[in-house]
């Protein structure tokens, strides 16, 4: 079982399926391969070694989208999983929405055991009630809110970005603000050009947020940045919502939650699938844990602990959902869907790692213009643009 989860509420979620799995199959032994760091970039690399190796895994985790079909898919290094998603009523199960984005050439290739939401804000609510102050909304109300707490030695805005997805991921929420939701889908498509002028002012708008994060954000992890938030060091952060799931295994509940800046409305998706390599040494034990990542039973024992929703719209209906995850249940049914480029919805894997190399660099050096070329380069480089 191959995966990079290895910290906190998703080691915890993962940990709760393998429960499940060895009760049925109390013969079989599950040898987590799990490799941690970077939001999955050091698990991708040491599989995509392993598959070119001929030693894949019996079954590892991908996220849906361009990662899924772009990668694996178009290598022809996956199976089809058709007769399950027939056998076990998955074509029922998950939203039309869900199935289009884990099909390809008519055929479905991995099972999504959760959704995640990427553009959440995170507040220290005791910070913000001291402060008198409210979640923002806007990025006008963002920078003011941040001005007084810098004003009152409050760290602001709590970041990792040790993990080098993490500003990449702070900066997809940034361009989503910036552009809305028609405009950043259209950046993945080559409807709207990098060099576009919103593309410009997402970047400043970036650049000046910098100026509000923790001064060793490059020495920290995503999680060890939270917990600045949870020791009330800093006040906000902007991180996916598996941040729920860390907030719930470290027993810390004074916490609030806000669309980021400039998106209500928008619901920045992301999702967690498992797929079945060709050559898979123990496959039927492979399929009967697809079989349980994609069921009621599985997916109501994972995502509580996770901090995700689920992807079968069957399950979500038990105690141990809290309060934010019943909120993001109505917002996915109600709320604009965009993929997330940094966690493998928009773009094929080379283009999204361009895309967070270049935010990286960006952090950095904090030049507008080159950044701003490198993204388009990125982009004609990928083959979506001319």
């Amino acid at each position: 079982m191959f995966s990079w989860w290895t910290t906190g509420g998703e080691e915890a979620g993962l940990k709760a399926m393998y429960a499940i799995y060895q009760k049925s199959h109390p013969g079989v032994e599950i040898i987590n391969q799990a490799v941690a760091g970077a939001a999955g970039a050091n698990a991708k690399a040491v599989l995509k070694s392993r598959m070119q190796g001929g030693d894949p895994p019996d079954a590892f985790q991908v996220h849906m989208g361009r990662e899924l079909t772009d990668g694996y898919v178009a290598a022809s290094q996956v199976e089809p999983v058709d007769a399950l998603y027939k056998s076990e009523g998955f074509e029922q199960a998950f939203p039309k929405g869900v199935l289009d984005i884990v099909s390809d050439k008519g055929q479905y290739w991995s099972v999504p055991v959760n959704i995640h939401r990427a553009n959440v804000l995170w507040f220290n609510k005791k910070l913000f009630a001291d402060n008198q102050l409210q979640a923002p909304e806007t990025f006008d109300q963002f920078f003011d809110v941040a001005e007084k707490l810098k004003a009152k030695g409050v760290t602001p805005l709590a970041m990792g970005d040790n993990n080098p997805f993490a500003s990449a991921h702070l900066f997809e929420t940034v361009l989503l603000g910036v552009l809305g939701p028609e405009g950043y889908s259209s950046l993945w498509t080559a409807k709207v050009a990098w060099s576009d002028a919103k593309v410009t002012q997402a970047l400043e708008t970036f650049k000046r947020m910098l100026g509000y994060v923790n001064t060793d954000h490059a020495a920290l992890t995503w999680d060890s940045a939270n917990d600045q938030l949870i020791q009330g060091k800093a006040a906000m952060t902007i991180m996916g919502d598996w941040v729920n799931g860390d907030y719930t295994q470290k027993k810390f509940a004074d916490y609030g939650w806000a669309q980021s800046p400039g998106t209500k409305g928008v619901f920045d998706a992301l999702s967690d699938t498992f797929a079945m390599p060709k050559g898979a040494k123990n496959r039927e034990n492979a399929l009967d844990w697809l079989k349980l990542a994609g069921s009621v039973e599985g997916q109501d024992a994972f995502n509580p602990l996770k901090g995700s929703i689920p992807a079968n719209v069957n399950a979500g209906k038990v105690q141990g959902y809290n309060e934010y995850l019943q909120s993001t249940m109505k917002d996915w049914t109600s709320h604009t869907i965009v993929p997330s480029v940094v966690h493998g919805a928009a773009a094929k894997d080379g283009w999204a790692q361009s895309y967070t190399d270049a935010i990286n660099s960006f952090v950095t050096r904090q030049d507008v213009a080159s950044t701003q070329r490198a993204l388009a380069t990125a982009c004609t480089e990928a083959g979506i643009c001319k």
